[in-house]
């Protein structure tokens, strides 16, 4: 069963996904923020254009200026571009105003990374104004629909225009993906016509908030309940609904019992866990993170796991169990970069192969893109995930005055 839990708490709206009681995504956000940055549109300013780097510094009004890449200039379709690259100084020039949208939230020093490959996604489909072609999620099963979803995303889009079919989209009728159509083509009509009266740098459009974003992605056929203890925030959810997946409104349910949702769930129990440096396996076995700003190293130990019949058996249940859990916790920690982890050393290679295969299969479920590369010649598993926003957890927090961050505190010559 997969459920999702929305909990109230004084500013802050609180959501976490459960598949069969087991925690597996969590954000949180400001009740009064009207939405989130990445994903947000922006009229900016390019300030600098550095030919060294092939990119641009563009101001968005932000405390950074954002960081413009070469290829998030060019034409969204790929047919579209030049055979050759050319200059950055060629496109852009010191005081050109454009429109951009945040791609990465600011991280650490770093300003965010904005496109000009512009997307606006809606219940059942991602419109692109400018990308000029049609795709369809990966997770829709079944050639016969697939084929479906690309005749039709085809004949409602306009010249120029590019749409990606999502997986809610599977089994619906041409004029719900019509109707979504339309309304985030009138969103980008508004965008343009605000991007011509206003100077730069200025918000154009912020992305919606947490309460609208469940709905439109979260809240899909394989969720079977939307449990939401606030009052308000029913109502308010029931309305987008209404509105947006009438036939889903039958999940939502308000939680009225007397024990708080989240105890009653364990999810403040769960994240605790999760969040440490040593996880706990299930079967004695844990797992050991250590994080830097572009890297995540993950040790894989047999604990206290000793097994019962020989070692390599010993060694092959531990590390299948480390894949499940490597695969949540990405998504729980919301790991960006590149990741390492550091398995049990195996002696047969169909386990090895076993292994990996579990991991790709476990990755497809992750809404963020998240690639498994395969073994290094040192025997370690090489994975990326795509990183663009700070994640929920780490908002709360400051780095330690005294360790500065790493965990530990000078101790010679006291």
């Amino acid at each position: 069963m997969k459920q999702m839990l929305v909990h109230s708490q004084s500013d802050m709206l609180q959501t976490a996904i459960l598949q069969e009681g087991r925690l597996v995504e969590f954000d949180m956000e400001k009740t009064e923020a009207a939405g989130q940055l990445v994903g947000s549109l922006y009229k900016g300013k390019v300030i600098n254009v550095l030919p060294g780097m092939q990119a641009a510094f563009v101001d968005i009004g932000l405390m950074k200026n954002a960081f413009l890449y070469i290829d998030d200039v060019l034409h969204p379709h790929l047919e579209r571009q030049p055979k050759e690259k050319p200059l950055i100084t060629e496109l852009l020039t010191p005081g050109q105003e454009l429109i951009v949208q945040v791609v990465k939230e600011p991280l650490g020093g770093k300003g965010a990374r904005v496109t000009t490959h512009y997307s606006l996604p809606g219940r059942y489909l991602v419109y692109m104004p400018q990308a000029d072609y049609v795709g369809v999620s990966k997770k829709v099963n079944g050639d016969q629909e697939r084929g479906r979803l690309r005749f039709v995303g085809d004949s409602i889009r306009q010249e120029g225009e590019g749409v990606i079919l999502r997986t809610a989209a599977e089994g619906e009728s041409v004029q719900a993906l019509q109707g979504d159509v339309d309304f985030l083509r009138g969103l980008w009509a508004g965008i343009e016509e605000r991007s011509r009266r206003m100077s730069a740098p200025a918000e154009l459009h912020r992305e919606a908030g947490l309460s609208r974003r469940i709905v439109r992605d979260f809240l899909t056929a394989e969720t079977d309940e939307v449990w939401i203890d606030d009052r308000s925030r029913f109502l308010e959810t029931e309305t987008l609904i209404r509105q947006m997946a009438p036939s889903m409104l039958k999940r939502l349910k308000f939680y009225e019992q007397r024990d708080p949702m989240f105890a009653r769930y364990r999810i403040n129990v769960q994240l605790s866990e999760a969040f440490d440096r040593r996880f706990r396996l299930d079967c004695g076995g844990d797992l050991v993170w250590d994080m830097t700003e572009a890297l995540t190293v993950i040790d894989v130990n047999t604990g206290k796991f000793v097994g019962t019949s020989d070692l390599e058996d010993t060694v092959f249940r531990t590390n299948m169990e480390a894949a499940e859990q490597i695969a949540r916790l990405l998504r729980l920690r919301d790991v960006g970069g590149i990741i390492l982890v550091d398995f049990i050393d195996m002696e047969l290679d169909q386990h090895r192969d076993q292994i990996l295969q579990r991991l790709e299969t476990l990755v497809r479920q992750d809404r963020t893109k998240c690639q498994v590369v395969g073994w290094t010649r040192l025997g370690l598993l090489e994975m990326t995930r795509k990183k663009a926003r700070n994640h929920a957890m780490n908002q709360p927090y400051e780095t330690c005055l005294g360790c500065k961050g790493r965990g530990k505190i000078q101790t010679l010559g006291k």
